[in-house]
C-alpha cells in the first residue's frame, strides 16, 4: 500500500546531501529574531529577496556566529556589498 506516490517506485528514489552539507534546526532560538525580521521583510515585498539583503545577511550571519551553519565568505553569498 502506498500513500501518496505510486507504488512502482519503490527503488528509484536515493536521497542525496545538501550542497553545502547539513543547515541544523536553531533549536535554542539563539537566531530566531533574524529570522523572523527576515521573513516579516519578505512578506512586507512581496518575497522580493532583493529588497532584505541585509537582514538575510544578519540572519546567516548569527547563523555563523552559532555554529549552525558553516562560515561562508559574504561574496560567495552573494551578499559582500550588503
Amino acid at each position: 500500500m502506498s500513500f501518496g506516490r505510486p507504488g512502482n517506485l519503490k527503488d528509484s528514489f536515493t536521497a542525496t546531501p545538501p550542497d553545502r552539507g547539513s543547515f541544523p534546526l536553531d533549536h535554542f532560538h539563539d537566531c530566531s529574531s533574524f529570522m523572523k525580521t527576515y521573513l516579516d521583510c519578505l512578506k512586507t515585498y512581496q518575497q522580493n529577496q532583493a529588497k532584505c539583503r541585509l537582514e538575510s545577511k544578519n540572519y546567516l550571519g548569527c547563523r555563523m556566529e552559532k555554529g549552525l551553519m558553516a562560515r561562508v565568505n559574504w561574496e560567495d553569498l552573494g551578499l559582500a556589498d550588503v
